[in-house]
């Protein structure tokens, strides 16, 4: 058991070289970094370095809303497309505070084809949201009279809601990484809730306005038959042209073609003439859309709204198959990247409310991680001195080992790229301190060995082999807890959870291993009479 190849051994040093290679760069400038070294390195939070911090709502009500009026397209498409003949309707009426659809069916007597072309209108949920697949989306009944009724399910609302704030962190973390930011930290706080936490940058008005820009894009039909100037009709919206402000559009209110249907956006020159435009590609749904929009409206004008103004208004000319586009209107250079960047990142599905916006000062960041800093070398000369006074030869292996622990740590959150703050700090020291729990285990195992009158030898296997449950178990329900605390907790707890879950791995490797190496190595070479521990 205290016998090991050469193979093993260099296994190990590499192990050890390697956690070596990926902590070196974190002790130079992002751009002094040596040649041959990775640019991974460990990132300071908010607390350490300064930084933004922002707190945002989600207003999922307007997702609901927003749910419920979408769905006027496939009712109307499903009425006059209807298996036996189209089914003629009255206007709809909307309650945006029920998120109920109400259709009044012209003709009593197609009120059961009607409610039989609207069954395939309700589709089963997803399984996000602990919906666990379960539910559908909404329900269709029979109303008063000659109405049909369709509704947001219970099921529904919470699904939706759980996904716009999901989908509003990512879409918040696309739009902050455009700016080049390092590691920021979007976390889910409460049912509708986000925090934001932008370490370096404490531009935290730079960050709303980023984060706030609408970048919603949509694609609709120009009702020609309206006139500009007067009250705008129903299910139709009024809008400026970007170029024109002075000249407005009534298009159709529900967008043939929506902007979460792009997968691709770039800024190139204007391939016409001068300035800059903007190239688009749409998802296999939204071609599709695109193509039978363009080819069952031929001659006809439809515009491109972007933020609730009218960036191009073309004619189709003719069908548009390709699943591509461009959108002109002599743009900057950095009108259209920052274009562009807005359509790539996505529109967010719901309004954000900013509810706490501070800028955290790197003074405080400074004293944290003096201070910090301190307390990590106070505990980790104290732990060397211990171990060496109290067990000698076998301390000083132990020294190695811890030694080669912080290597393996630092190594390992450079290597993930982690976020280390103060409680993060506090794990590490933590760990230190923890680190030479298996060795006093093992070191006390062998004295009581040699004490019952093993030889060296017999004793160090001994002690290193009736250790490891007892060193096991007790590891093990640390990093139980840590996991546990990284699944449930946020922010500072996180970096505590993580930094103390690899040090708990990366301890029990290096005292179980790297001292049995040393320790092994020593009594096999030198197979002393007695052993001083």
């Amino acid at each position: 058991m205290l016998q090991f190849n050469r193979w093993q051994v260099g296994s190990v040093i590499f192990l050890i070289l390697l956690g070596a290679y990926f902590v070196i760069p974190n002790f130079f400038a992002e751009d002094e970094t040596p040649p041959g070294f990775t640019e991974s390195r460990v990132t300071l939070g908010l607390d350490l370095q300064g930084g933004s911090y922002l707190l945002l709502e989600v207003d999922t009500e307007q997702v609901l809303e927003n749910r419920i009026i979408s769905t006027q397209a496939d009712v109307r498409r499903l009425l006059r497309t209807a298996p036996d003949g189209r089914i003629t309707f009255g206007n709809f009426t909307i309650d945006r505070e029920n998120y109920t659809l109400s259709i009044p069916i012209s003709n009593p007597a197609d009120m059961d084809r009607a409610m039989k072309a609207l069954g395939s209108l309700s589709q089963p949920l997803g399984g996000i949201g602990g919906l666990g697949g379960f539910g559908r989306d909404v329900s269709v009944t029979r109303g008063d009279g000659q109405r049909i009724t369709v509704a947001l399910t219970e099921q529904a609302k919470t699904f939706y809601a759980d996904k716009a704030v999901t989908d509003s962190i990512e879409v918040v973390r696309r739009r902050i990484d455009s700016l080049g930011t390092t590691e920021p930290q979007i976390q889910r706080q409460g049912v509708n809730r986000l925090v934001v936490q932008v370490p370096g940058n404490s531009d935290s008005q730079a960050i709303q306005s980023v984060i706030n820009a609408k970048g919603q894009l949509s694609f609709h039909m120009v009702d020609t038959t309206a006139d500009p100037t007067a009250p705008t009709p129903p299910r139709r919206l009024k809008y400026p042209m970007t170029e024109f402000p002075d000249q407005q559009l009534v298009i159709f209110e529900t967008p043939d073609v929506t902007g979460d249907m792009v997968v691709d956006a770039s800024a190139s020159p204007d391939s016409d003439g001068g300035g800059f435009q903007v190239n688009f590609k749409f998802d296999n749904r939204g071609a599709r859309r695109f193509a039978d929009v363009t080819r069952n409206n031929v001659g006809r004008q439809f515009a491109i709204v972007l933020d609730e103004e009218i960036i191009s208004a073309p004619r189709i000319i003719s069908p548009i198959s390709g699943g591509s586009g461009r959108i002109t209107g002599n743009f900057s250079p950095d009108e259209a990247t920052q274009l562009a960047v807005l359509i790539r990142s996505g529109q967010l599905p719901a309004p954000l409310t900013t509810i706490e916006q501070r800028t955290v000062g790197a003074d405080l960041g400074a004293d944290s991680v003096r201070a910090g800093t301190i307390a990590l070398v106070i505990g980790f000369v104290a732990v060397v001195v211990f171990i060496v006074a109290t067990y000698g030869r076998f301390g000083i292996y132990a020294d190695l080992a811890l030694f080669a622990n912080v290597l393996l740590i630092g190594g390992a959150l450079s290597l993930l790229g982690a976020t280390l703050t103060l409680p993060g700090i506090a794990g590490i020291v933590l760990t230190i301190g923890m680190a030479v729990d298996a060795n006093v285990l093992i070191f006390e195992r062998i004295r009581e060995e040699i004490e019952a009158g093993k030889s060296p030898i017999a004793a160090v296997e001994a002690g290193f082999r009736h250790a490891w449950s007892a060193i096991f178990d007790a590891n093990l329900t640390t990093l139980i807890a840590a996991l546990i605390m990284f699944q449930l907790g946020s922010g500072p707890v996180r970096g505590f959870a993580v930094t103390l879950g690899i040090g708990v791995i990366t301890s029990v490797f290096t005292a179980f291993i790297i001292t049995r190496i040393l320790a092994g190595g020593y009594v096999l070479s030198k197979r002393p009479k007695t052993l001083s521990i």
